[in-house]
């Protein structure tokens, strides 16, 4: 056989086979479109689970006294119950509608339930299925809208800088702790990313060998947090940290509220923050005594290490309160990690100025 019909033998099996699988795969893509795989319905009954959660905590003789809603839902109910008037009203994805058969869907109550309990407790939205009624992907759901709303409706508030009046209060604290122009402590955390892209491992892991990401934060003494910044990796120490962070942002474009104070005759006209060694030796920065010469050096030590001490409190209670910041975060958009560490602290910040108003009023 010659060697031009044996090419000829070849290119036509060639195109048989290219034929057959063309065929074949042409199959089974329509197929896929004539038969499309649908998740089976599951009928959940959710207004039972509404029914159920208005009787365990929101009527007017609940199962479940005041002590456990605290516990629970990690706030006082008038402050919950605000924050849901606050979503139903201004987020549409809160607001209960009718379906198509007139049926309501899940209440503002269910879907902010099982958000603050995934914040709360760390858990997948698998967990609640049986109480509150909603699916593992509907509770993601929840806990996506929540956090945006949050967000969006109290971070002006519960985010903001101190004002004339919070600083006044501030250095009003501050002097009778023994410093004078004080206005809280700063310091850095670290959240673990369990999930962190393989391609950014590098980026955010040191030291203890699995990812990270910073969360810096100056706190006052009643763990009130006014500055909050998240989103860089642990490769950056707190001083890299601090060169990347807006918290000066107000007194470099000159917005930041007046300050005078007085200490040994002098006249200080710019506030400060307790702070550990790391940090730089600023006017704004004030660290602590390493080597202690004298009883008023170890007596000055001893009350700053104490006072630093406001901003570890502060970590720790957010993380004791919310333990999704405590556990490793499972998600992989570093966007939506950014929303829930700034949800926790705005919900933090909440709780602390509820009852601290909550004392004031008792006394």
């Amino acid at each position: 056989m010659s060697s031009s019909s044996s090419d000829e033998v070849d290119e036509a099996l060639e195109e048989m086979v290219d034929q057959v699988v063309d065929n074949f795969i042409d199959s089974i893509v329509d197929g896929q479109a004539n038969n499309p795989k649908r998740q089976a319905y599951i009928e959940r009954n959710r207004e039972l689970g509404h029914n159920q959660l208005l009787n365990d905590y929101f009527k007017k003789n609940p199962s479940y006294p005041p002590e456990m809603f605290r516990r629970r839902f990690r706030m006082n109910k008038p402050l919950f119950l605000r924050i849901v008037d606050h979503l139903s009203s201004e987020v549409p994805y809160f607001q209960q509608r009718r379906n198509a058969h007139g049926r309501y869907g899940l209440s503002a109550l269910q879907k902010c339930t099982a958000a603050i309990r995934m914040l709360a407790y760390g858990q997948s939205g698998d967990t609640y299925d049986e109480y509150l009624r909603l699916g593992e992907r509907t509770s993601r759901l929840c806990l996506e809208n929540f956090t945006n709303g949050i967000i969006q409706l109290f971070r002006d508030e519960y985010l903001r800088r101190p004002n004339e009046d919070d600083l006044q209060r501030l250095l009003d604290v501050g002097e009778v702790r023994g410093f004078p122009g004080m206005i809280g402590s700063i310091d850095c955390m670290h959240w673990e990313w369990k999930n962190c892209p393989t391609a950014w491992k590098g980026q955010y892991t040191h030291g203890s060998g699995k990812p990270t990401i910073v969360l810096e934060a100056v706190a006052s003494q009643d763990l009130w947090i006014w500055h909050a910044f998240f989103g860089l990796p642990c490769t950056l120490n707190d001083i890299n940290v601090l060169d990347r962070s807006p918290v000066f942002d107000d007194i470099l474009q000159g917005r930041a509220p007046k300050v005078k104070f007085k200490v040994n005759n002098h006249t200080y006209r710019m506030a400060y923050y307790l702070t550990d060694g790391i940090y730089p030796n600023w006017s704004t920065f004030i660290q602590s005594i390493t080597l202690l010469q004298g009883p008023k050096a170890e007596l000055f030590a001893e009350r700053q290490e104490s006072a630093i001490k406001d901003v570890e409190r502060a970590f720790g209670v957010l993380q004791s309160r919310f333990a999704i910041v405590k556990n490793p975060a499972l998600l992989w958009d570093k966007e939506k990690i950014r929303g829930i560490m700034r949800t926790c602290v705005i919900l933090h910040s909440m709780i602390v100025e509820n009852e601290r108003d909550g004392y004031t009023q008792i006394d």
